[in-house]
């Protein structure tokens, strides 16, 4: 069994029972909905597409192929990680289910061996998707990476994974976005588009004499 450490316990009893609020209780689950997500990617694709023409859809292709690369990964590394959950684990824990939040009683009996917590696939597909959204529009540099260490709280919050598997998750997805981002600059001019979406429509220099 893959061992929880002294520091990982502290800070999933921290993030989870301590640190509470209703607020907490309605915006951090929206963080682990996936469906959140594709609604904003196929929104900012519809946005984009109007905007700058329909090869913008090529580089939000990449994020979800990223995305989908990284899930993966998740999934192979769980399969041979057999870390339980801190909803199946940690009495005191809180958790949703369906919908409604409960807590892991007192007396509890693990009843599994295994589980599926390390890595966190939600928080190395953000990782990926926030990397690579970095690197595809550099303006979004400062603001991008708030949404990993949302997706990430939110895990621990919902009793999903300790921040460990916060952790793994989040270098599994930087891995997998920096390998994306390589081979989309070596594909990118073969498929006649630039690497980055804005190089596409950088301003032409106006002739001298028609200004």
């Amino acid at each position: 069994m893959f061992p929880v450490p002294s520091a990982d316990a502290s800070l999933q009893l921290l993030l989870n029972q301590e640190w509470r609020a209703p607020v907490l209780d309605m915006v951090l689950p929206l963080f682990s909905s996936r469906i959140a997500l594709l609604v904003i990617i196929a929104v900012a694709i519809v946005w984009r597409s109007t905007l700058r023409g329909k090869d913008q859809a090529a580089y939000f292709i990449v994020l979800a192929l990223a995305m989908g690369v990284s899930d993966l990964g998740c999934n192979v590394v769980k399969h041979e990680v057999p870390r339980l959950r801190p909803q199946h684990s940690v009495v005191g824990t809180y958790y949703r289910d369906s919908g409604v939040w409960q807590r892991v009683p007192e007396g509890y009996k693990i009843d599994r061996v295994r589980d599926t917590s390390f890595p966190s696939a939600h928080a190395a597909n953000s990782m990926a998707f926030a990397l690579l959204c970095a690197l595809f529009w550099p303006k979004l540099r400062r603001a991008v990476w708030a949404l990993p260490v949302m997706v990430g709280w939110s895990r621990v919050y919902l009793g999903k994974h300790y921040p460990v598997d916060v952790l793994g998750g989040w270098v599994l997805g930087a891995c997998v976005g920096l390998l994306c981002w390589f081979i989309w600059k070596r594909l990118a001019p073969r498929l006649k588009l630039a690497a980055r979406p804005d190089d596409l429509y950088r301003p032409s220099l106006v002739p001298p004499g028609c200004g």
